[in-house]
C-alpha cells in the first residue's frame, strides 16, 4: 500500500483525491497548510506528495524545496490552478517530479501517480541535493519566455530539468521561435547565475575570424593582430557560452569545439599554451543536423556532444493559443517607448493572427505588434492595419499536385526521357524563387531556409534567369 499525502488548502480539492484515490493500494493523508504539511511529512514519511503551490503562508515551491531537502528520492506533484513559465521552471528545477494544471485531466493524473510511485520503488545510488538559490538575482527587465500553452510549458519543464546540470544543451527549432532566450533561461535557473553568458551567432561571422572570435590570439598571430584579444571561451569562462547556429560553423573548426568539449582546453591563435576553462555549452541550430551529418557537413561526434540533451522549440503555429499573451507582452514592451500606453487591439485582428501561419514565429508577430503601435492613429489596432505588414502568400509558390498536372498538361516540350529532368527543374525553381521572395531575396537567409549552400543559391539564380 502507498501513503500519498496531499497538501492543499481547499478542502473540496482534498475530498476530490480522496474519492479519485480512495482504494485499497493508497493511504491518504491530508494537510491544508505548509506547517502542517511539513510537519505530517516528517511524521508519516509518505511514498508520494501532491502539493498545491497557491497556499497561506509559504507557496509550494516553498515547500517543495524544503521537502526535497529531507527526502530527495520522494516524489513530489505539483499541481496549481495557474502556471507561469517561471512558476513551472522553479518547480522542475527544485525537484517537481510533474507539474499538473487544474482542471485535471483524470486519466492523466492517475498516469502520473502510478509513474512517480514505481519511480520511487527503482530509486537508487547517491542523491546530490539540488542547490537552493537563496536569493534570486533576476533583475526585472531579463527577458522572459511568454506564453501558457502546453507546447511551451513542456520546453519550462525541460528547462527546469538541465539547468542545474552542466551538461551541454542542443537547442532545435525554426528561425524567430525564442532560442537565444532558452539559453538566457538555463543560465539564470543554473548555479552559473552570476557568472557570464556569452553569446555568439556563427553564421553572421565568417568562418577565419569565427576561430579567432571564439578562442582569441596572440599579439602579432596574423597581420593586424596588434594585441592579445582573448576568446568567447575564456570570456565565459564559469559561465554560459552560447553558441548560436551552430550547423553554419565549418568542419575544420567543428574539430576544434569538440576539443574543447572533450577536454576542456584550448589554445590561442598564435600560441601553443593549452588554456583550460570552466564553460557550459549551449548550442542552437533552425537545421536539421541529422541531414547534416549524412552529407558529411556536421560532425557526428560532436552532434552527440552538444545534444546530451535536446530542447526542441514549437513553432508559433504549433501555440496559437499563446498569440493573445504575446501580443499583450509586445504592446507593453514597446507601447511605453511610442507613448501609446492605451491602446488595445480590436478582436477580430486577434482572431485574425489565430488563423495566420506565422512564418517568421515570435519575431514577426513582434515585428507586426511594434509596426501597428508606431502607425496607428487611435487607441485601437484594427485588422487592416496590422495584417499591412504582414506578407502575403507568394502567387508563385512551390508547385503541387493540381499545378503539376496543368504544368505537364501544357508543356510542349515535352518528349520521352526528359519529363523527370524539366519536373524536378520547375519545382527546384519555384523553391528557390519561393525562399528567396520570403528572405526579400537576401541569399544568405534563403539558403538557411532550404539547407542548401549561398553558393547553390547565386548558382540557380543563374540557371533560371530569377529576378527580384
Amino acid at each position: 500500500m502507498y501513503k500519498v499525502l496531499i497538501v492543499d488548502d481547499e478542502q473540496s480539492v482534498r475530498y476530490s483525491f480522496k474519492k479519485l484515490l480512495g482504494t485499497s493500494n493508497y493511504e491518504l493523508i491530508e494537510a491544508s497548510n505548509a506547517e502542517t504539511a511539513l510537519a505530517t511529512f516528517n511524521r508519516e514519511k509518505p511514498n508520494l506528495v501532491i502539493l498545491d503551490i497557491e497556499m497561506p503562508g509559504k507557496d509550494g515551491i516553498q515547500v517543495l524545496k524544503e521537502l526535497k531537502e529531507i527526502s530527495p528520492l520522494t516524489p513530489v506533484i505539483i499541481i496549481t490552478a495557474y502556471g507561469s513559465g517561471d512558476r513551472v521552471i522553479k518547480a522542475m528545477k527544485y525537484g517537481a517530479y510533474e507539474y499538473v494544471e487544474k482542471p485535471f485531466d483524470i486519466p492523466r493524473l492517475i498516469s502520473i501517480i502510478d509513474e512517480a510511485l514505481k519511480a520511487t520503488q527503482h530509486s537508487s545510488g547517491n542523491i546530490v541535493d539540488p542547490k537552493a538559490i537563496s536569493k534570486e538575482k533576476v533583475k526585472p527587465n531579463d527577458e522572459v519566455i511568454v506564453g501558457e500553452s502546453s507546447a511551451i510549458k513542456e520546453v519550462f519543464k525541460l528547462i527546469g530539468r538541465v539547468a542545474a546540470s552542466d551538461a551541454s544543451i542542443l537547442i532545435v527549432g525554426e528561425s524567430g521561435t525564442g532560442k537565444e532566450l532558452v539559453a538566457k533561461a538555463i543560465h539564470r535557473y543554473s548555479d552559473r547565475l552570476g557568472k557570464p553568458f556569452i553569446a555568439i551567432n556563427c553564421a553572421a561571422i565568417p568562418e577565419a575570424l569565427l576561430e579567432s572570435e571564439l578562442f582569441g590570439y596572440e599579439k602579432g598571430a596574423f597581420t593586424g593582430a596588434e594585441r592579445q584579444k582573448l576568446g568567447k571561451f575564456e570570456e565565459a569562462n564559469g559561465g554560459t557560452l552560447f553558441l548560436d547556429e551552430v550547423g553554419d560553423m565549418g568542419l575544420s573548426l567543428q574539430s576544434k569545439l569538440l576539443r574543447v568539449l572533450q577536454e576542456g582546453t584550448f589554445e590561442r591563435l598564435g600560441s601553443s599554451k593549452n588554456i583550460k576553462v570552466d564553460v557550459r555549452i549551449v548550442a542552437a541550430t533552425n537545421r536539421n543536423l541529422e541531414n547534416d551529418i549524412v552529407r558529411k557537413a556536421f560532425r557526428e561526434d560532436l552532434y552527440y556532444r552538444l545534444k546530451v540533451v535536446t530542447i526542441t522549440l514549437p513553432p508559433l503555429r504549433m501555440r496559437k493559443d499563446d498569440i493573445p499573451l504575446l501580443t499583450q507582452h509586445f504592446m507593453l514592451k514597446h507601447s511605453k517607448e511610442n507613448r501609446a500606453d492605451r491602446l488595445v487591439v480590436h478582436p477580430e485582428a486577434l482572431s485574425k493572427m489565430r488563423e495566420y501561419s506565422w512564418p517568421g514565429n515570435i519575431r514577426e508577430l513582434e515585428n507586426v505588434v511594434k509596426r501597428a503601435i508606431i502607425l496607428t492613429k487611435g487607441n485601437v489596432i484594427n485588422p487592416d492595419l496590422l495584417f499591412e505588414g504582414i506578407e502575403k502568400p507568394s502567387s508563385h509558390s512551390p508547385i503541387g499536385h493540381d499545378r503539376l498536372s496543368n504544368y505537364l498538361s501544357e508543356t510542349t516540350s515535352l518528349s520521352e526521357g526528359n519529363v523527370y529532368k524539366l519536373v524536378v527543374d520547375e519545382v527546384e525553381r519555384d523553391l528557390i524563387k519561393w525562399a528567396l521572395d520570403k528572405t526579400s531575396w537576401n541569399q544568405a537567409q534563403a539558403a538557411k531556409i532550404l539547407g542548401i549552400s549561398r553558393v547553390m543559391i547565386h548558382e540557380r539564380i543563374e540557371k533560371y534567369e530569377l529576378k527580384q
